[in-house]
């Protein structure tokens, strides 16, 4: 890129908030980092945007001052908080995170089927209420779960849950006889035909008018009254009374629940006591290192932009996600 250092501006969620390894674009771009209420100034003249704030959704308001924006990164897997009608229409290029979370996701579900399999949390309430009490647990192998969900992050889980022994089935948009690692894909479509085979059904959809409120009445009614739901998506593809009167009626055993429709959940919400229903913060994807791996996996996509070569992780801002196996 001639001329003078392009400007790439960066959205923190506070001032002291700083990601690592950008001293790599040291002399090569002019760096900006913001919080919210800067962004209008920041923006001016910009060619590029790192949203290191994953979870903002300023930019919509914004967008009048990003007419030299050529590239968006998000520092997340999903994009449903950035896309919007006038970003979808232009000619952005928007990138994501895909890739970062895959294992640790992974292991996250395979934890929250080994914990209800295997007794973890009702031991833990027996314990805290010195009760001693013997019980037989059920065997993982064997077991079957339905993955919603057939992209990098859907397929690492697949892998490892056949690993261990389970039989793995995904659904997708498009249905697939002889994928190599879920055997069989069913149409998401027609969850409400297929998620009676399953003891566990897996959600990590993206965010898409297609998946919001995916999972509802109609779909849990269908499950067994044994099988359990472990949903690391996105909160709003489950409809949340639904699953609370599931619960409640004993239509399904449970529910692992690491996203929710509000964030932070609510102290009232009624999923917090509901029967057989394990919540956790927002946290499936976040091992230790998790930042830096992020700002290192950018800046390595910067440097591709700078030398004009192709980015990776380029999303479909139509779908809202990566397609494919990029």
């Amino acid at each position: 890129m001639p001329g003078q250092r392009p400007a790439l501006v960066v959205l923190c969620a506070s001032g002291d908030e700083r990601p690592a390894h950008f001293e790599r674009l040291m002399g090569q771009v002019e760096l900006r980092f913001v919080q919210a209420q800067d962004l209008p100034t920041a923006l001016q003249g910009a060619r590029a945007l790192l949203v290191w704030d994953f979870s903002s959704s300023v930019l919509a308001d914004n967008w009048a001052h990003c007419g030299s924006l050529e590239w968006i990164h998000v520092a997340s897997a999903g994009v449903d908080a950035l896309l919007f009608d006038a970003l979808r229409e232009s000619d952005v290029t928007v990138t994501n995170a895909r890739g970062t979370f895959d294992r640790p996701m992974a292991e996250f579900v395979l934890a929250s089927i080994l914990a209800h399999r295997k007794l973890i949390h009702e031991s833990a309430r027996l314990q805290a209420a010195r009760v001693w009490s013997h019980r037989e647990s059920l065997p993982l192998t064997g077991a079957k779960a339905l993955v919603i969900g057939t992209g990098a992050i859907g397929r690492e889980i697949a892998r490892l849950l056949t690993a261990v022994g389970m039989k793995v089935r995904g659904a997708g948009r498009r249905q697939a006889d002889h994928d190599p690692d879920f055997g069989m894909i069913v149409s998401s479509a027609e969850l409400v035909a297929h998620v009676g085979w399953c003891d566990y059904l897996v959600n990590v959809a993206p965010l898409t008018p297609q998946t919001r409120g995916l999972i509802d009445a109609k779909v849990l009614e269908a499950m067994r009254p044994s099988a359990h739901l472990v949903n690391v998506g996105r909160g709003p593809t489950v409809v949340e009374a639904d699953l609370v009167d599931a619960l409640r009626r004993g239509a399904i055993s449970g529910a692992s629940l690491d996203v929710f429709e509000t964030e932070p959940l609510p102290a009232d919400s009624p999923l917090w006591d509901a029967p057989g229903c394990v919540v956790s913060a927002h946290m499936s994807g976040d091992v230790v290192g998790w930042r830096d791996a992020l700002a290192l996996q950018f800046v390595e996509n910067a440097e591709r932009w700078l030398a004009d070569e192709p980015l990776v992780n380029v999303v479909d801002k139509r779908l809202g996600y990566v397609p494919g196996r990029q």
